[in-house]
C-alpha cells in the first residue's frame, strides 16, 4: 500500500482593507485547501463569501494557538492541506500564526508562504521616511515594565521604527513616544487601503496636539524617524566629556592600547583633535 502523503501549511496573505488586494494564487489555495484556519471566522467569512469560497473553516487564535496547532498538525499528518489566514494581512506577523509555523517545523510539516498585503510594509512605503533599514515593533507591550524597556531601547534606534496602534490607545502611545524619544518626524497611516485611508506626516508633538482635539478613529500604523547617527554621536561625545581625561585615557590603556593610540581614540570619542588631547594632558598630567 502506498504511504499517504502529508499535507502542507499555506500561509495566505489576505487584504488589509480593500477586498481586491488578494492574489490569484491565494484564492486558488483557499478553494483547494481541505481546511481554512482563521483568526476570526466571523471576519473571514466576509472575504470567503465575496469570492464564493466554500472551504470549511475553523478558528485559530491567540487563546487556542498551542492546543489547536497540534490538532491542525495531526490533520496535516493525515494528508490534509491547511490554509492559514489572519484577520488582515500576512499570517505570522504580530499574530498567533508564528506558533503554528514553529510547531509545524517541529513536527516535520512543510510550510509555504503566499505573499500579499502587509500593513507594516504598506505604511512604510507611504511614510516618506527612510525605508532601507527599519525596526518593526508591532504593538507596544501593555505591561508597564516591558513597555518602558522597549521604549528605552528605541531611544537609540537609528532605523525607522514601525508600530501598530488601536485608536483608543493612540494618545497614550504618542505621549509615551514623546516622553521617551523627544521630538521626531512621524507618519501616521490610518485605515490603509480603505475608503478613508489617511496619511498624516508630522512630528510626534504635533500629532499629539492634533489628536487631543480630534478623536482618533480607525487602526493606525505609526512610522517614526530613527535617531540620526549625528545626534547619536553627539550624545556619546557629550557623555565622554563628563569623564575626566585621565580616566578616559586609562579606559584604553588598561586594555593594552599604547599611549599614542589611546590619545587617538580619546580624541575621536570627544570629537576633538589629538593635539587638543595632548595639550590637555600637559595641563593636567
Amino acid at each position: 500500500m502506498q504511504e499517504k502523503t502529508q499535507g502542507k501549511l499555506y500561509l495566505c496573505a489576505t487584504p488589509i482593507g480593500n477586498l481586491e488586494d488578494i492574489t490569484l494564487r491565494v484564492l486558488r489555495i483557499l478553494e483547494e485547501a481541505d481546511l481554512i484556519a482563521a483568526e476570526d471566522t466571523r471576519n473571514s467569512i466576509k472575504l470567503l463569501n465575496y469570492y464564493d469560497i466554500k472551504t470549511p473553516m475553523t478558528s485559530y487564535h491567540e487563546y487556542n494557538k498551542i492546543e489547536k496547532a497540534y490538532q491542525l498538525v495531526d490533520r496535516m499528518k493525515n494528508g490534509e492541506n491547511v490554509a492559514l489566514i489572519t484577520d488582515a494581512g500576512t499570517p505570522g506577523i504580530s499574530d498567533p500564526g508564528e506558533e503554528l509555523v514553529r510547531i509545524c517545523y517541529k513536527s516535520g510539516i512543510e510550510v509555504t508562504s503566499l505573499p500579499g498585503a502587509c500593513a507594516c510594509v504598506t505604511a512604510l512605503t507611504l511614510s516618506g521616511l527612510p525605508t532601507r533599514r527599519f525596526a518593526f515593533e508591532a504593538f507596544l507591550p501593555k505591561d508597564k515594565k516591558e513597555r518602558n524597556f522597549i521604549l528605552s531601547a528605541l531611544k537609540t534606534e537609528t532605523r525607522t521604527i514601525i508600530l501598530y496602534e488601536a485608536p483608543h490607545h493612540l494618545l497614550k502611545t504618542l505621549k509615551d513616544l514623546y516622553a521617551a524619544l523627544g521630538e521626531r518626524n512621524i507618519t501616521l497611516c490610518r485605515e490603509l487601503t480603505k475608503h478613508y485611508e489617511t496619511i498624516f506626516s508630522t512630528t510626534i508633538f504635533s500629532a499629539l496636539s492634533y489628536y487631543e482635539q480630534q478623536e482618533p478613529k480607525g487602526e493606525f500604523v505609526l512610522i517614526i524617524e530613527g535617531k540620526s547617527m549625528q545626534a547619536l554621536q553627539e550624545e556619546k561625545q557629550h557623555e565622554w566629556h563628563s569623564v575626566p581625561l585621565a580616566e578616559h585615557m586609562a579606559h584604553y590603556e588598561q586594555q593594552g592600547i599604547s599611549h599614542k593610540e589611546a590619545m587617538k581614540l580619546v580624541a575621536k570619542d570627544r570629537g576633538i583633535s589629538k593635539r587638543d588631547v595632548y595639550a590637555m594632558l600637559l595641563e593636567n598630567p
